[in-house]
């Protein structure tokens, strides 16, 4: 298949998806040493208001956050600001005399021991974003809509307050037993926060969007931007009456034939609806927006091991290489589950391919990246110097279906 094919295979996918109205429109591109192999913008970003898809579209990047979150960790490692093995509560409060639920009810025991740095950016911390499916869960789902409701009533609670309440939740297992998806990165963005004595923003902007050009990344956009933000959809089958809402959690994107997309409404993940305003609490786990080019620069970044395409280096290449490495002992991996980490390890904030033939793909060993709750997903290929994205803004898009035919198409390209 020639270049041309590959490209119109991509076309071919996107705008299926498109006409079948489960999505409204997309970015994507792929990239090898630095130079773009294909980029594209498929339909409208604003379906009510005929905007179309363009370059410069402005998206909510949701748990893609957990990736520049990582960076700035590693930053202060490198720096030795923090230590891995440091334990939470030296820099939150909070997060001292934790304990642990049992299994049973709301039955409580205490921690074997104190959760520790390291715990956060590998998920097996035991903090769980807000579900209904144990008593853990369900005391992280009324934090949640306690935060919610204070935004509606005009309280604005920051980063670090915020996060030394959720170190008084109960874990949902003992610190290290095995992966749990949950506020970890948000606790970290605390962290980040407490040691560097920075506003967590501020951080990143000083040592990540500056130096790498990211001139749409933040966590609120301008009201000189809004245009160029995209609309947040949810796909609706012709015969529901009513739609249920997940957490950003892990699903399959079977998505049905006969549809329409409905606008998604309300807050998520403890998000102030107002995103033309700086916020209190910066998630590090889902409250960043950027574009495809933003996220191209900071990819290339970590491709070219800590160094800006200008030359500005932002880690160092030893350190990039423990943050694409797998954390997880086997025990843990077993307890991911999900069908889109089939193959993969996890380590600090990213999902890292370890068996091709477990996940059926034609990317290779030490593949790794992340995605996010409305469909921006990104592939880094360190031994390819490769960079695959598509981003959409489609409630519980999952990474499976479309994505993975996109991402082995791109993979056709080297």
């Amino acid at each position: 298949m020639n270049t041309t094919l590959r490209a119109q295979a991509i076309d071919d996918v996107i705008n299926n998806e498109i006409a079948q109205h489960h999505i409204s429109g997309a970015n994507v591109m792929v990239t090898k040493g630095g130079h773009i192999l294909y980029r594209g913008n498929y339909g409208l970003a604003d379906i009510e208001n005929n905007i179309p898809m363009k370059d410069n579209t402005i998206f909510r990047m949701f748990s893609m956050s957990k990736m520049v979150t990582s960076v700035c960790a590693m930053i202060l490692f490198e720096r030795g600001k923090i230590d891995l093995f440091d334990p939470v509560s030296k820099y939150l409060p909070g997060f001292k005399n934790q304990k642990v639920w049992t299994g049973k009810g709301q039955e409580l025991e205490s921690a074997n021991r104190e959760l520790i740095l390291k715990d956060l950016l590998n998920m097996t911390s035991g903090l769980t974003y807000p579900e209904e499916n144990n008593y853990a869960t369900a005391c992280s789902t009324k934090l949640f809509n306690d935060m919610d409701a204070a935004h509606a009533n005009g309280e604005h609670i920051g980063t670090v307050e915020f996060a030394n309440q959720i170190g008084k939740l109960p874990l949902e297992f003992q610190p290290g037993e095995r992966w749990r998806y949950g506020t970890s990165a948000d606790v970290m963005g605390a962290v980040i926060e407490v040691a560097s004595g920075k506003r967590f923003s501020q951080f990143i902007k000083d040592e990540i969007t500056r130096p790498l050009h990211m001139h749409d990344t933040a966590f609120y956009i301008p009201n000189e931007k809004i245009s160029r933000l995209a609309q947040k959809y949810r796909f609706v089958e012709d015969s529901e009456s009513s739609t249920n809402k997940s957490s950003d959690n892990d699903t399959s994107n079977n998505l049905p034939k006969s549809g329409h997309l409905i606008i998604e409404k309300g807050p998520h993940l403890a998000m102030e609806d107002d995103i033309t305003k700086e916020p209190a609490f910066e998630s590090g786990g889902a409250g960043l927006l950027s574009t495809i080019d933003d996220f191209r620069r900071f990819g290339q970044m970590l491709l070219n091991e800590g160094l800006s395409e200008d030359g500005t280096r932002i880690l160092g290449k030893e350190t990039v290489r423990f943050m694409r490495t797998n954390q997880l002992s086997q025990k843990q991996i077993e307890t991911t589950e999900w069908e889109s980490l089939k193959g993969y390890g996890y380590g600090n904030f990213n999902r890292v391919l370890l068996d091709p033939a477990a996940y059926q793909t034609n990317a290779p060993i030490g593949e790794y990246g992340w995605d996010g709750w409305l469909g921006t997903y990104i592939t880094l290929d360190p031994s390819n110097n490769f960079m695959f994205q598509y981003y959409i803004q489609l409630a519980d898009a999952g990474s499976m279906g479309p994505t993975r035919l996109l991402r082995q198409i791109a993979y056709g390209m080297l």
